[in-house]
């Protein structure tokens, strides 16, 4: 990777040592039950923004294993804007994604909103993810460093590439490497799309640090129908998988419907997916002897 890194970086992401790309740590994989995050395979996550009832979430279960995502969302706890909005069914829910691991074989991601709930939540979830306004929550970000599950450390909304890679060095730091980065999008001056989707975050991270990269291409958009382009792009630019929002229907969900696929929906973006993935790992293969063939170009 040292042609595509840009000197200017030298320093500026090197400081968090634990997360930094080195000679001797080129890139990490995660492990999540028969998974591998940020090795050859490209690891879609599905399922809605918010556990509704056991019903909605063992009907998107089904949907999306069958169209081959390998690890279920789901918001058992969730952070809202307004306190009139839909604050999740709390453990409950966490007991609805348990099942629908029984029966699906999908692993679980759910978000941790607080440190005190760390442990109740690792008893269910085989991955924390940390919300983009909890990414600098010190005190979770340390209790999740002595959580022994995998994290999702979500780019704040306004957070830079570096603030994002010190959240993740605190992580490291209190003991856990276990650590995935997404890509969610950020807040500009656009109004067009709910946030914008910092596509260039994808291969600056992979150049920068040693830790899989993901991207939520439903949260960076805001709109349905860009989701699957967004998709791709993500797929091109060398991301290890996704983190899509998928309902049973939308026009009910009780929160982010307006982004969220319905069935059919997501079933043709992983077909279309299909090349682009195909092109990325063709890519991965030859990546090494375009290095050494094209110079600093």
């Amino acid at each position: 990777m040292a042609a595509l890194m840009n000197p200017k970086w030298n320093g500026q992401f090197s400081c968090f040592d634990l997360v930094a790309k080195t000679d001797e740590r080129h890139r990490s994989v995660v492990q999540v039950r028969d998974i591998e995050i940020g090795g050859s395979d490209f690891v879609v996550m599905a399922g809605p923004c918010a556990v509704e009832s056991e019903t909605q979430l063992l009907q998107t279960a089904e949907a999306v294993a069958a169209a081959g995502a390998r690890v279920l969302r789901g918001g058992a706890y969730k952070p809202r804007s307004s306190p009139y909005a839909f604050q999740g069914l709390g453990v409950e829910g966490l007991k609805i994604l348990r099942k629908a691991r029984e029966e699906t074989g999908l692993a679980i991601i759910t978000e941790v909103m607080s440190e005190e709930d760390v442990d109740v939540i690792a008893e269910y979830a085989d991955i924390m993810q940390v919300g983009t306004r909890s990414m600098e929550n010190y005190a979770l970000l340390e209790a999740l460093g002595k959580c022994e599950r995998p994290v999702l450390l979500k780019r704040g909304m306004t957070a830079t590439l570096e603030e994002l890679l010190r959240s993740a060095q605190i992580i490291a730091m209190a003991g856990n490497s276990q650590i995935i980065l997404c890509e969610r999008g950020i807040r500009t001056f656009e109004t067009a799309t709910r946030n914008t989707l910092d596509i260039a975050a994808v291969p600056v991270l992979k150049a920068v640090s040693h830790l899989p990269v993901i991207v939520d291409p439903s949260h960076a958009a805001g709109v349905r129908s860009l989701v699957p382009v967004l998709s791709r792009a993500a797929a091109v630019v060398g991301a290890d998988g996704l983190l899509v929002e998928v309902h049973p229907a939308p026009e009910k969900a009780m929160s982010d419907g307006d982004q969220s696929l319905d069935f059919a929906e997501f079933r043709r973006m992983m077909t279309d997916l299909q090349p682009y993935i195909e092109l990325q790992q063709e890519s991965r293969q030859l990546r090494p002897q375009l290095l050494v063939a094209g110079g600093t170009d």
